[in-house]
C-alpha cells in the first residue's frame, strides 16, 4: 500500500497535469502554475512549483496557506479526512483502491492536520467556499421560490464539494450550497451541505443530498442575527428551506434553522428573548422538535408560539400559494405587535 508520502510524489511527478484538473483557472507562467487561491479563483495569490526540488509544493501569499499537492487535493475538494484525500488521489492518478482501512496519517507540511477536530474542517469548508450570489446554488433556491438567499452571510457555494456513499463506500464530486452553523458569539462550529445536481439544478442524485458536519448542539444556522446582541423576538425551525422561506417574507426578524428535530429541542435561546415563534414541522419528529424546544423556552420565561403552514409545509406555501398569501397567513398567527414590526404591509 502507497504511504502519503509516495502519493504525494506520485502527484509531484504530475504536478501541471494536478494543476490543470483542479485549479483550472490558473496558468502556466514559467516554472509555476498560478491561480487566484485554493477555491479556483482567477488570480495570481496562489502559485505550485511545476519542476525543481520544490515541484508539487505551493504556496497563497495573500493568506499564508502552504502545502504538497495531497494538501492541494484536499482544499480544493474540500475533503474532510484523509481517507477521502487519498482515494481521490488514487481515483486522478488511475491506481487501484485498497480494502477499506483507518485513514492514512499525512505527514507532510501542509495546512491541515488528519486530527483536526470537526469544527475545525467545517471552518475551513466554509473558508473555501464562495459567495452565493449568480451561482447554482443561488439558481436551485430561487426555483424554490427564495429570490433574497445572497444577501445572507450564512450562505455559501462550493462548485466540487465531495461526497461519499456510506453504504458503497464511492465517492464523487457536485457543486453545493453550504450553510454555516454558529454559536451565540457568531463562531462557526459546522456546516451544512446540500449537494446539487449541475445539469438539472436539483438535489444531487445520491442518496442522501443534505449532510452536516461540525458542531450542532445547542447551534445552528443563523439569519439577520446581531452577534452577542440581545433578540427579543426571533423564529426557528427545522429545515434551512423552511426557515429560508420564512425570511423571504419576514426579513427583519431573526431566525434560526437547527436543522434537525432534536437540535432543535437543544438550541440555545439568545439573551434577552421574550417570544419564540417555532415553525411547524408535520412529521412525528417535528412534532418532537416543537413539543421539546415548547417546554425548555417556557422553562426559561420565553413565550413559544407555533406557527402553521397553511399545505405541507412553508416552502410550498411559498411556491405555490406565493408570498403576499404567505405573509397573510402569517399575520394571522403572529402578535400584532410583531407583525406590525415585522411583516411588510
Amino acid at each position: 500500500m502507497l504511504s502519503a508520502s509516495d502519493l504525494a510524489g506520485r502527484l509531484a511527478q504530475h504536478a501541471e497535469a494536478v494543476c490543470r484538473h483542479y485549479l483550472s483557472a490558473g496558468v502556466r507562467a514559467g516554472h509555476y502554475w498560478i491561480v487566484g487561491d485554493v477555491a479556483n479563483s482567477k488570480g495570481r495569490s496562489l502559485y505550485v512549483h511545476l519542476t525543481g526540488p520544490r515541484t508539487g509544493k505551493w504556496t497563497d501569499a495573500a493568506t499564508g496557506q502552504h502545502g504538497d499537492l495531497l494538501d492541494l487535493v484536499r482544499e480544493t475538494c474540500g475533503l474532510v479526512d484523509f481517507r477521502d484525500v487519498a482515494h481521490e488521489t488514487r481515483r486522478f492518478l488511475s491506481l487501484p483502491q485498497p480494502e477499506p482501512q483507518p485513514a492514512l496519517q499525512h505527514e507532510a507540511t501542509g495546512t491541515r492536520s488528519a486530527n483536526c477536530s470537526n469544527s475545525d474542517r467545517a471552518r475551513r469548508l466554509f473558508a473555501m467556499c464562495k459567495p452565493l450570489h449568480g451561482t447554482l446554488a443561488d439558481a436551485y433556491l430561487r426555483q424554490r421560490g427564495i429570490l433574497r438567499a445572497s444577501a445572507h452571510a450564512a450562505l455559501r457555494f462550493h462548485p466540487s464539494c465531495y461526497y461519499r456513499d456510506l453504504v458503497t463506500g464511492g465517492t464523487s464530486v457536485f457543486p453545493a450550497l453550504i450553510a454555516a452553523v454558529t454559536d451565540g458569539a457568531g463562531t462557526i462550529t459546522g456546516v451544512h451541505r446540500t449537494w446539487l445536481d449541475p445539469e438539472r439544478g436539483g438535489k444531487a442524485p445520491v442518496e442522501d443530498p443534505r449532510r452536516s458536519l461540525g458542531g450542532l448542539l445547542g447551534n445552528a444556522v443563523r439569519f439577520r442575527f446581531p452577534v452577542g446582541g440581545p433578540v427579543r423576538v426571533l423564529a426557528g425551525g427545522e429545515g434551512l428551506e423552511t426557515v429560508l422561506s420564512l425570511t423571504h417574507v419576514m426579513p427583519g426578524m431573526p431566525m434560526v434553522a437547527a436543522l434537525t428535530a432534536n437540535h432543535l429541542v437543544a438550541f440555545r435561546f439568545p439573551p434577552g428573548a421574550v417570544r419564540l415563534y417555532i415553525a411547524a414541522d408535520a412529521d412525528a419528529a417535528g412534532r418532537h422538535g416543537i413539543e421539546g424546544l415548547s417546554r425548555r423556552a417556557q422553562a426559561a420565561g420565553i413565550l413559544p408560539l407555533v406557527i402553521e403552514p397553511e399545505l405541507g409545509d412553508f416552502n410550498e406555501d411559498l411556491r405555490q400559494l406565493g408570498p403576499d398569501r404567505l405573509r397573510e397567513r402569517l399575520r394571522e398567527q403572529l402578535i400584532p405587535d410583531d407583525a406590525m414590526a415585522f411583516l411588510p404591509v
